[in-house]
């Protein structure tokens, strides 16, 4: 039966907080998120987005600059009683020094990094970023622009004392052209937020994240970020059309163009997207949404081979084409954690690999019938050893809660070191088999799952605590196993503090130079985000 349109639309919109496990907090370590002043004075254990909220109480991240003892703060000022007066009149009444304010912005969503800034500024206007850039670059004092701080790589918070800027106020919906489907918002808008702007219009953003009630759209674009749905309605690279930025300056440069089509020149808003901040701050996009699908099927596959898996994804690609949205992978011991740790049900049976497969388009009896006659095939063809398909939208949901919950199960197991890497796809799965073989019974499950359609392998690691031996087998070991199969060493998230040192990994001598030389041209003096992406 066809899911009726505003059942999709509370699906596409909602799905990651719907199929929350409801008791999945009781089984968890003490993890917190911030208080509702952005700050972590407010104590709660919760599950938020694919993952659980990794803020733990500052005090107990050790600090970055403490962390990485080979790193030395840079030449830059340090915040005087002058510079806070100064800021005072440029964002009146939102300059933010107490620590209680401050600490939350310090950590990063994984717990593992923590800064020391000292200053919190909370703009609401392009020419009010401009105003504290340029004097920010005026006095040499360092800057790091923070949208909602969920990166996994410490790439949004300070490492020493650097100001930060948030972009939470920023989050005006500034226009939306229905017919077009081009939205234009300020860069601090979450995107659970323009979701329900799009929604009346049966419209929603190109990329679905776990994050969505958190992140903004400034630090996806400042990331290029994909989702879980990259396979069908590809990066922001392609579906950002213009942006403003404010460089370290003060200048803003307005690419805000919302054409599809505008070959006048380079195209400039590309340099923003996945550079972190650090040749500017996003202050505004705009961006081309796609219609909210009227009809959702998913289909859980299980399969005993790795070969199996990759004749799957082809026969799935020829047979469903324009209406596949999502290819996502699971191994086994994906599987398994889901079930021991949360209690959740799988309607196969054990399989070494699971895939599932998720249709969108316009007409359910039509999708049903192409995904229908896909498991036929695969099963005649013995392709796949079982499977199962759902359209209801409960039925869906619970499908698609065994793998957004893999990462909320992993942290029951304690510490988890987590690799999120993209490799050729015939090496796909060797990874995860390599780094068993070499960390053997010191850790307690090695866990492969992730993006086949994009070839992106989430590859995580656990143990009860942090176990030194096991760290040091796997970095840069899984670094160095990435660069030899031609990967790269950040799919997601970008490089932060914790790549940094691996970015010769995935480019060459002469593509980092330029890389450094494009730094050197647009922030001459380094303020914008220093000590991120490039090693020493």
């Amino acid at each position: 039966m066809a899911m009726r349109p505003s059942h999709v639309i509370r699906y596409v919109l909602e799905q990651y907080k719907s199929y929350r496990v409801p008791n999945v907090t009781q089984s968890l370590p003490s993890w917190y998120t911030k208080g509702t002043n952005g700050s972590l004075d407010s104590w709660s254990r919760c599950v938020h987005g694919s993952v659980a909220l990794t803020q733990k109480k500052a005090e107990r991240v050790p600090l970055s600059s403490e962390r990485f003892p080979q790193l030395k703060r840079g030449e830059f000022a340090r915040v005087t009683d002058g510079d806070l007066q100064v800021f005072e009149r440029l964002v009146a009444s939102r300059v933010l020094t107490e620590p209680g304010d401050i600490e939350g912005h310090n950590v990063d969503w994984s717990g593992t990094c923590r800064g020391a800034g000292q200053v919190l500024l909370r703009p609401k206007t392009t020419e009010e970023v401009s105003a504290i850039l340029r004097y920010c670059n005026g006095r040499r004092l360092a800057a790091v622009p923070q949208g909602g701080n969920t990166g996994l790589v410490g790439g949004s918070v300070p490492v020493f004392d650097e100001v930060i800027i948030s972009m939470s106020l920023m989050d005006k919906i500034i226009s939306l052209d229905e017919i077009s489907g081009v939205l234009v918002c300020q860069a601090g808008c979450v995107v659970d937020k323009i979701n329900g702007a799009l929604e009346p219009h049966g419209l929603m953003t190109p990329h679905i994240l776990g994050s969505k009630g958190s992140c903004q759209i400034g630090g996806n674009i400042s990331t290029n970020a994909g989702g879980l749905r990259m396979l069908r309605y590809g990066n922001l690279h392609g579906n950002v059309l213009g942006v403003e930025a404010v460089l370290a300056n003060g200048d803003v440069l307005d690419c805000l163009s919302t054409l599809r089509k505008d070959n006048t020149g380079y195209d400039l808003k590309q340099l923003f997207i996945g550079s972190e901040g650090s040749l500017g701050v996003v202050t505004a996009a705009s961006v081309l949404c796609p219609r909210i699908p009227g009809a959702i099927s998913v289909a859980l596959l299980g399969c005993d081979s790795f070969a199996q898996v990759l004749q799957t994804y082809d026969a799935a690609k020829k047979m469903l084409q324009e209406i596949l949205s999502a290819v996502e992978f699971m191994d086994r011991a994906s599987m398994e954690v889901v079930q021991e740790n949360l209690q959740l049900t799988c309607p196969l049976g054990a399989h070494r690999y699971y895939l599932l497969v998720e249709t969108s388009g316009s007409n359910a009896a039509h999708d049903e019938e192409k995904l229908n006659s896909l498991l036929g095939h695969l099963m005649e063809k013995g392709m796949v050893d079982d499977g199962t398909v759902a359209t209801e939208p409960s039925k869906v949901q619970s499908l698609w809660a065994l793998r957004e919950n893999v990462a909320v199960a992993l942290r029951a197991d304690g510490c988890v070191y987590k690799y999120d890497v993209t490799v050729p796809m015939s090496r796909f799965y060797d990874l995860v088999v390599d780094t068993r073989e070499r960390v053997g019974t010191d850790a307690t499950r090695v866990v492969g799952y992730g993006h086949l359609g994009e070839s992106d392998i989430h590859l995580n690691v656990t143990c009860p605590k942090h176990n030194e031996d096991v760290f040091d087998a796997l970095e840069p070991w899984v670094y160095d196993w990435v660069a030899k199969c031609k990967g790269s060493v950040s799919a997601e998230h970008g490089m932060g503090i914790l790549k940094r040192d691996y970015l010769y990994h995935s480019n060459t001598g002469p593509v980092v130079l330029l890389m450094k030389q494009l730094k050197g041209l647009m922030d001459p003096k380094g303020i914008l985000n220093p000590y991120k992406i490039f090693p020493d």
